[in-house]
């Protein structure tokens, strides 16, 4: 491998981040709008058991080179991130 190899694959890497990144985003739009309808009808924020049905589906079949406890590790970090935005922004989608 060269180093204009390298730099290639980083630089394909960083567009990868940048598409997650969006993805992630639009993922937080929806949690807030989950948490904006949870607000309205006096819900709970923490769902246990969605929660645990997400993870299960998720970590089923994680496709390679991934395993199931990075899966399970990447997405309870994103769920409590969500969790906290959600928090925040108090089931409010437009509150910065």
């Amino acid at each position: 491998m060269t180093e204009s190899d390298l730099a290639g694959l980083r630089k394909a890497i960083d567009a990868v981040d940048s598409r997650l990144l969006e993805l992630i985003a639009e993922r937080i739009r929806l949690v807030l709008a989950v948490g904006a309808y949870k607000a309205a009808h006096n819900l709970p924020i923490y769902d246990p058991e969605r929660e645990r049905q997400l993870l299960e589906r998720l970590t089923r079949s994680p496709p390679p080179p991934l395993e199931a406890d990075t899966v399970r590790r990447i997405f309870e970090r994103l769920i409590d991130e969500s969790r906290t935005l959600e928090q925040h922004h108090g089931g409010r989608p437009g509150k910065r």
